[in-house]
């Protein structure tokens, strides 16, 4: 690498941009074109799967551009979401960054006109073939900044999905076997409580069950539901049959003894604790655990698919996105176009870091290649299905809140489908008419 900064260099950078607020933006390279430097943000840790997988694509990039600089500048994820906005209105700007996808987020900025349309690119690259379906949906923005149609601003190359983990040694205790469907999950978790042990680790202060919550509505649910929930296709009635089924399902698990009692007030840090230590022989989290649970957990543990189900809770990961004033957007793209090659696929691969066009067959470690094969599975049939508290702003705490009441006994199934649909259908109104 020719040129690295230091993250106190890249602090420093953002301190400066903050003082010019009142700059505005232009379109993408709409100052004098640079390609002699190409500048990069990110906030991936150098040993982490996609720290490394960037590396070897910078390694590249440099190998054929040898007449081109690159400056790499480490931010942290809480430094790009917060000043994002007021950085990317100056000239002093990344040439390509990593950001964070969804309406509230990507949206936002290309809404704002902050970030150049990639739209052409996909189609010349060939990337709009290899991010197809719901992979693609948080690359997408309309002239509002909700995701799913419009033009391309920014291009995901990894993946994140909801799963289920499960203690092999007490499965094998128990001689019980890997669920293939809801009905033989349920057969699992009553057979668990029976022997007087509950089955979930769970965690209702945070977000893990929303999450469970959403499988189940999945479970119940179809690909419109999602587009009418996560997109805004038709009007969502949330007392109808799949998310009415989904919740009394989730208080009869409560009411079983599936889930404790105590875990309305647990985090998710108490339930990744509880699942590591074997406490409970399931926990029905996401891919971002993986490495963790293989550095800390003793046990013989797996992963596999939440049974039954087409559609899971998951997306693309984060984007590769152009700022519309950057110097270098053709340099910009070339990167991009790069992290999608196979070589660096691969090493996300390897690394347990789910790509999005890798090749499960070069990993070595089982559990990864188990991982990456259960992901690919998702793929392969369009399912994903992205995050129950997306639609709307402040949708987290509303789930949280409510789910936390079935937990406590404190309200009904209906009274929960109530308070779920009037702070949905105001954020939805708040977000179309703004």
């Amino acid at each position: 690498m020719k040129h690295k900064r230091t993250l106190t260099a890249a602090a420093a950078a953002l301190a400066g941009a903050l003082a010019l607020t009142g700059c505005t933006g232009q379109s993408a390279g709409g100052g004098d074109t640079d390609d002699s430097t190409l500048t990069i943000w990110h906030y991936e840790n150098e040993d982490s799967a996609m720290g490394q997988a960037w590396a070897k694509a910078i390694e590249i990039f440099e190998e054929e551009n040898p007449d081109v600089t690159v400056e790499v500048e480490k931010q942290t994820f809480e430094q790009i979401q917060k000043n994002a906005k007021i950085v990317l209105t100056g000239d002093d700007v990344p040439d390509v960054m990593e950001f964070n996808k969804g309406n509230a987020t990507a949206g936002q900025l290309a809404a704002q006109g902050l970030l150049a349309p990639l739209t052409d690119a996909a189609e010349e690259r060939g990337w709009a073939e290899k991010l197809p379906g719901s992979l693609a949906t948080t690359a997408t923005y309309d002239e509002q900044g909700l995701m799913g149609s419009g033009e391309w601003y920014g291009v995901p190359n990894y993946g994140e999905f909801v799963g289920v983990y499960f203690n092999k040694d007490m499965f094998a205790e128990h001689d019980l076997e890997v669920p293939t469907t809801l009905d033989e999950l349920e057969d699992v978790l009553a057979a668990f409580k029976e022997e007087g042990i509950t089955p979930l680790a769970e965690a209702g202060a945070e977000y893990p069950l929303g999450q469970l919550w959403y499988e189940l509505v999945l479970a119940y649910g179809d690909r419109a539901l999602v587009d009418d929930y996560q997109l805004f296709a038709n009007d969502v009635d949330f007392h109808d049959e799949a998310i009415t089924q989904a919740t009394e399902k989730l208080d009869e698990w409560i009411e079983k003894g599936y889930i404790a009692s105590d875990s309305a007030a647990l985090t998710a840090e108490d339930m990744g604790v509880s699942f590591i230590d074997g406490t409970y022989p399931l926990m029905v989290s996401g891919s971002w655990w993986f490495g963790r649970l293989a550095a800390e957990t003793k046990a013989d543990w797996g992963q596999f698919n939440f049974p039954g189900n087409t559609l899971h809770t998951g997306s693309s990961g984060n984007l590769w996105v152009v700022p519309a004033n950057a110097d270098s957007p053709s340099l910009a793209e070339e990167f991009i176009d790069i992290t999608l090659r196979p070589e660096v696929q691969n090493v996300l691969a390897a690394e347990g870091g789910l790509p999005v066009a890798g090749d499960a067959s070069v990993i070595e470690d089982e559990r990864t290649r188990e991982l990456t094969e259960n992901f690919q599975a998702i793929l392969d049939e369009d399912g994903l299905a992205y995050y129950p508290d997306w639609p709307v702003a402040g949708y987290y705490d509303v789930l949280v809140s409510e789910l936390q009441s079935l937990v406590n006994r404190s309200k009904t199934p209906d009274e929960v489908l109530d308070g779920l649909q009037s702070s949905y259908d105001e954020g939805k109104a708040d977000l179309l008419d703004g």
